[in-house]
């Protein structure tokens, strides 16, 4: 149960990090930082929790990746309209998590979520972009914004192609 509230929490948190990360006037600098580690807290904790409390289920993983899914892609989605990341990257884990969720459920009949360690780790990976573009936006640094917006590209462009060889890798070895 508060497993569950914790990703509940997360799922509200939706809407202000998409809406910060794509307007910068909206939610302050350090507001945003502070609903993205908040979102990032909750998502370490809900599964330690349900372990814990042996209150794990299928079910509840699929609400967890499930909102692991809408963070990650709102927030770089509002991060690819204010021009901070290519909008191929959102798309991108769009599809993963379809072709996630499809294989799973519905090529495999499986009751629950099938893992993959490429996917995992990307999943743990579409954090880090919302984490620099937030932490970017402090502006603690005079005349850092060039190296900010350099490290942001480069990360979000090599969560592109880990997301690309993660469907492929799921594509082709259908019995994982």
């Amino acid at each position: 149960m508060i497993a569950h509230l914790l990703t509940s929490f997360r799922l509200l948190l939706v809407v202000p990090v998409s809406v910060g990360l794509a307007r910068p006037d909206v939610l302050p600098e350090v507001w945003l930082l502070i609903c993205i580690t908040v979102g990032i807290s909750t998502d370490y904790f809900d599964g330690i929790i349900a372990r814990l409390t042996e209150t794990a289920s299928p079910k509840g993983r699929l609400f967890d990746h499930s909102t692991d899914f809408l963070f990650v892609t709102g927030g770089l989605g509002g991060a690819a309209l204010a021009g901070d990341i290519s909008i191929a990257l959102p798309i991108l884990i769009g599809c993963a998590f379809t072709q996630y969720v499809l294989d799973s459920f519905w090529m495999h009949r499986e009751k629950e979520l099938r893992m993959s360690t490429l996917g995992r780790w990307n999943g743990i990976l579409y954090f880090v972009p919302l984490v620099l573009i937030s932490v970017s936006r402090l502006d603690l640094m005079d005349s850092s914004s060039h190296l900010w917006s350099t490290v942001i590209l480069l990360v979000s462009y090599g969560l592109i192609l880990s997301t690309i060889a993660s469907i492929i890798d799921r594509a082709i070895s259908p019995s994982q």
